[in-house]
This record gives C-alpha cells, sequence and structure tokens, in this order.
C-alpha cells in the first residue's frame, strides 16, 4: 500500500558521532562544474532519441533501407535504453555511479562512432541498439550523482531547473542538430557529433569525486533482473512494434508477456534479499505521482515531436534545417520553464503539486491550439505554431523539473540509482507509447479521410485528431499530480552522515 508521505512518517534516528561529523563537511566546491558534465551527458542521452528522426530520410536512401525498415533506426536505440535502465541503476549503486558514468560515456562514443560508419542497414541497427546500452548505463547514474552532489534546497533546485532544461529541451534541440547536420554535412554527423562531445565530457569527469567506499554484501538479483529488465523490452517492443497497427498478434503477445513479467517482478522483489528494485523507492504516494508527472506527459510530447516534423516538411515544405529551426521556441520555453519560472516558484514557496498540476494545464491549453492547425500555410506559423509551442515547452517545463526533485528527494542514498532509472524509464516508456499509440491513430484517422490517406489534409486531420488524444494524456497527468503529490515540499536527498532537513 501506498504511503501518504506525510507526517506520519517515522523519525529517522539520531546518526551516529562519526556521521555527525561527516554532516558538518562543506558542500563539494566543485559541483557546479560537475553539473556542467553530467548535463553535457544528460543532453547526449535524450539528444539522440531525437537527432536521427530528420536525417532518416537521407539515411533510408544512402543504406538502401525499407519503409518497414526505417523505424528500427529509432526503435534500436529505445528498445535497449528502455528495457535496461533498472539494470543499469542497480549496477551504479553497486559499483560506483562514478565509475559507470565513465563506462556509459566512453561506450555511448565508441557506438557513435560505429553507427556513423555503419555500411548497411543491419550495422547502423546494431550500433544503435549499444548506443541505447551503454545509455541505459549512463543516464541513472547522471541523475543519481546530481542527486548526491546537491543536498541544500537551494543549490538542488537551481541544479534540477538545469537539468530539467536539458531534459525536457534535449529532444526538440536534437531535432534542430539533426536538421542542420543533414542538410549542411551529411546523416552520418548525427551520429559522428557524439564523439567529439563525449571525449569533452570525459575530460570533465576529474571535476567528478570518487566513488565512496562500498559497504560489503550487495550483489546483483539475476531473477530480478532477467523478470524486470525482460518485462520493460517487451513493453517497449509492443509500442515500438505498434506503430504497424495495434491489432497485430506480435503487439498483443508483447503487451501480455510484459505484463506478464512485470507482475512477476513484483512478487520476487517482495521477498528477495538483494532486490534490483528496492519496493520502498516506489511505496510512496510523493514519489508514485512524480514518477506519473514524468512519464505520462511524454506520451502527447514525443507525439508532438513526430506530428510537427512531418507537418513542417510535407505539408509546409521545410527543408531539414527550417524544420529543425522551427522546433527552436519549444526547445527555449523548456529551458526557461525549467531553469527559471519552475526554480524561483519553488524558491517562494509554491507547492510542487499546484505547480505541476498548473503546468501541464498550461501545456494542454497550448496542444489544445494546435488542434487547429490547417492545411493551408498563411500565417500558420505566428497564429498557432509559436504561442502553441511556448505554452507546452513552459508547461512541461515547470513540470518537469519539480517532478524530478520529488520523485529523488529522501532516497536513501544505497538507491538513488534505480530512483534515477526509474524517472528515465518514465520518460522512456511514455515517450515509446506516445509514437506507438498517437502515430497509429493519426495514420488511421488519415486512411479514412475522403481526400485520401496521402493528401495534406488527411495528414493533418490525423494529426488533430491524435493531438486531442494527446491533450487528454495531459489533462491526466495534471489530475495525477494533483491528486497523489502532497502540497509538503519535498525532503532533501540525505547523504550517509546527514540528518534529513526540517519539514
Amino acid at each position: 500500500m501506498l504511503s501518504t508521505g506525510g507526517a506520519d512518517r517515522p523519525e529517522r534516528p539520531d546518526p551516529p558521532p562519526e556521521q555527525r561529523e561527516r554532516a558538518r563537511e562543506p558542500a563539494d566546491p566543485r559541483r557546479w562544474w560537475a553539473l556542467a558534465v553530467i548535463g553535457l551527458a544528460q543532453l547526449l542521452v535524450v539528444l539522440d532519441a531525437t537527432v536521427v528522426n530528420i536525417a532518416l530520410p537521407s539515411a533510408q536512401q544512402d543504406l538502401g533501407m525499407t519503409d518497414a525498415g526505417r523505424q528500427w533506426v529509432v526503435a534500436a536505440y529505445t528498445l535497449p535504453f528502455g528495457g535496461l535502465l533498472l539494470l543499469g541503476g542497480r549496477i551504479a549503486d553497486l559499483a560506483g555511479r562514478r565509475r559507470m558514468f565513465l563506462l556509459g560515456l566512453a561506450g555511448f562514443g565508441a557506438a557513435s562512432a560505429l553507427g556513423g560508419a555503419a555500411p548497411g542497414p543491419g550495422a547502423l541497427f546494431a550500433a544503435r541498439a549499444l548506443q541505447g546500452a551503454f545509455a541505459a548505463l549512463l543516464a541513472p547514474a547522471a541523475l543519481s550523482l546530481l542527486t548526491t552532489l546537491f543536498t541544500s534546497a537551494r543549490d538542488r533546485a537551481r541544479a534540477f531547473g538545469v537539468y530539467g532544461a536539458l531534459s525536457g529541451g534535449g529532444a526538440a534541440a536534437g531535432l534542430l542538430a539533426g536538421g542542420i547536420l543533414t542538410e549542411y554535412l551529411d546523416w552520418r554527423w548525427c551520429l559522428y557529433v557524439n564523439v567529439p562531445l563525449v571525449a569533452l565530457a570525459l575530460a570533465g569527469c576529474a571535476l567528478l569525486r570518487r566513488d565512496p567506499p562500498r559497504p560489503g554484501g550487495g550483489r546483483l538479483d539475476l531473477p530480478g533482473t532477467l523478470l524486470g529488465c525482460g518485462g520493460l523490452l517487451a513493453l517497449v517492443a509492443a509500442f515500438a512494434e505498434a506503430e504497424g497497427g495495434w491489432d497485430r498478434p506480435v503487439v498483443a503477445v508483447l503487451l501480455v508477456t510484459g505484463a506478464l513479467a512485470l507482475l512477476a517482478f513484483t512478487r520476487v522483489e517482495w521477498r528477495a534479499a538483494h532486490p534490483l528494485l528496492p519496493l520502498r523507492v516506489v511505496a510512496d504516494r510523493s514519489r508514485g505521482g512524480a514518477f506519473l508527472a514524468v512519464g505520462v506527459p511524454q506520451v502527447g510530447l514525443f507525439g508532438l515531436f513526430l506530428f510537427l516534423t512531418y507537418y513542417f516538411q510535407a505539408v509546409l515544405g521545410y527543408s531539414p534545417v527550417e524544420a529543425g529551426l522551427a522546433f527552436l521556441p519549444l526547445s527555449a520555453a523548456m529551458g526557461v520553464g525549467a531553469a527559471v519560472i519552475a526554480r524561483r516558484a519553488l524558491a517562494r514557496g509554491v507547492p510542487a503539486r499546484h505547480l505541476m498540476a498548473g503546468a501541464l494545464l498550461v501545456a494542454a491549453a497550448g496542444m489544445v491550439l494546435l488542434t487547429g492547425l490547417e492545411a493551408g500555410t498563411g500565417e500558420v506559423f505566428a497564429v498557432r505554431l509559436l504561442p502553441a509551442q511556448l505554452l507546452i515547452g513552459a508547461g512541461i517545463g515547470c513540470a518537469v523539473m519539480p517532478a524530478m526533485i520529488t520523485a529523488s528527494a529522501g532516497v536513501d542514498p544505497r538507491d538513488a540509482g534505480v530512483a534515477a532509472a526509474l524517472v528515465n524509464s518514465a520518460q522512456q516508456i511514455g515517450g515509446s507509447l506516445g509514437i506507438a499509440l498517437l502515430n497509429t491513430v493519426a495514420t488511421s484517422v488519415a486512411a479514412a479521410h475522403p481526400a485520401g490517406g496521402g493528401a495534406p489534409a488527411a495528414l493533418v486531420h490525423g494529426y488533430t485528431v491524435a493531438l486531442w488524444v494527446g491533450v487528454g494524456f495531459l489533462l491526466l497527468a495534471a489530475v495525477l499530480a494533483g491528486v497523489l503529490v502532497p502540497s509538503r515540499r519535498p525532503p532533501a536527498p540525505v547523504e550517509p552522515g546527514r540528518q534529513p532537513a526540517p519539514l
């Protein structure tokens, strides 16, 4: 049963004298430089989920990919990323977060170089899968490092503001980068560009403090790993396959397999001595609401990226770089929403649930504005696309930043990696579901249009109907945040030797 996370939570016992001595240690003076390194790594992970989207037509023609096979350029990345995040988070907790951060960065850069040099579709799919696997190590290590580096409420709000801006705006920035690199260089540079960025981040890893000695006794939960990662892989694969139709037998098999595996996973974790996912991490009303507030909006957001990409190029006739630039208002608004508006609102004492719920309603209003899109060009960018992107970006940025703080606040340092993995899993699974679900709605509605499925009027009608579904998910996320997340301010994450800040 979920706990209320309120005042009835039992008091923590006073720490022993040696831990009280450690509590007097000053904050790491290099933590802000470390934030730059962690932020760059997070930007790489999020950006690579979308950077190849605009480059897909060029890559398909160059490598001779089929129409059915091209989706695997994206799916080959999202499958191992979404499915292995829990494992990556637990490995970071057991083997050391800095160590896994370095390994994830180096592997991600090497896989990016292999993908850029791919001679054919199979090699490209394999390289993208390697990218996803190393991203599953890198992403939870990065967020858990952030959680343990910044312990004061003020510093934590600033740090998570930057991190939330990068997490929210990275996907839109990937579309911009993909358009510029494809038009002026070559689609392969959408992957090669990661190599110098990874090298820069690796050089900056000297700023990260070394992992503290790990207490003995921890080990990897093999049954939980197989069931948890297998269940997540099956669900993400089902969403990827659903782009070809939800009525396909393979989709039903994968959905049932994933659901059964995750049910068995819950039972195994309840009894495991060293669980992959300690249930204490999720058995909290506030944290559970925050996970949902991070994941559910991604359903509408990632569908929006897909539709606007095609709307800009197929309907408005934009070039790849023009399409990328057209996403700038969305990316900029996300950054301002997370790093400026949300941070200042929390500093002024606005409860996290009010901020999240209100921000998601603003994002929903922006998406409603896009449901009025038509095939004609006219002044559509100034009248609808620009104000809608500003509302959606600011709303998502304001919602994601406090949700990330709430999801990671008060987590035992032993579980920081797996809590970070759950935040990333929520984003990844929500995004995968959004692309599959909304794309299916859009294509089926367009196919039934009197003008014919390929006509601009039919395409736009399909997009607008699917966007109404996205509006519904944003409204659902607002309700969940308002109901599940309590009004109290989230506690600071507690390092070993630190007492929790008073509520």
